[in-house]
């Protein structure tokens, strides 16, 4: 093996293992932080977030707020290994819940184009995409302070965050009880 080939494989590994973050935060202060955020955003109004989409048109969060009963704002990159781990919960969450009124909307934190439209088809993502190509200085990403990815919030029709960073079974659960469909988890 190479010593390139190793090092891709090692980067992947460390990147897989540690979540991908901006900021490195040892485990205790971060799930204090992580505690202190989520008690700080849940239950107040959503902060709009405006970008460019995959055809260069303009995506507004607040386009699909109000009209639908929950939406997901989700924070992930095609170079993320943890978000491409958790993409197959987002993709079930959007086929199970999107007749039900739910609607996730993509906030990329890519810097290549490229890389993220092939990532958006290879992950089967059908929702709504927008990016600045700007990675962490990406302006959605530092308007809810994301500091690591992947990362969500769910908001409610009246715009109010009721939920930040569900993951896997615990995103599926939630919507069940929130929109009624607690049948639909275990399928």
């Amino acid at each position: 093996m190479t010593m390139r080939k190793e090092f891709l494989i090692l980067t992947a590994a460390v990147l897989i293992l540690s979540g991908c973050q901006q900021k490195a935060k040892t485990n205790e202060a971060s799930s204090a932080a992580e505690q202190e955020l989520q008690e700080k955003v849940t239950g107040n109004q959503y902060t709009d977030i405006e970008l460019p989409g995959i055809q260069g048109q303009t995506v507004k969060v607040s386009d699909y707020v109000g009209k639908n009963k929950l939406v997901l704002i989700d924070f992930w990159a095609s170079w993320c290994g943890p978000c491409l781990h958790e993409m197959p919960f987002v993709v079930k969450a959007y086929e199970l819940y999107h007749n039900e009124g739910l609607e996730i909307v993509g906030v990329s934190l890519d810097k290549e184009r490229s890389s993220w439209v092939e990532a958006i088809s290879a992950t089967g993502q059908k929702w709504p995409q927008m990016s600045d190509l700007q990675g962490w200085n990406c302006k959605g990403a530092q308007l809810y302070d994301i500091q690591s990815i992947p990362a969500n919030v769910l908001i409610n029709e009246q715009g109010e965050i009721i939920a930040r960073d569900l993951r896997g079974d615990d995103l599926l659960a939630t919507l069940a009880r929130e929109l009624g469909g607690s049948d639909k988890v275990g399928n």
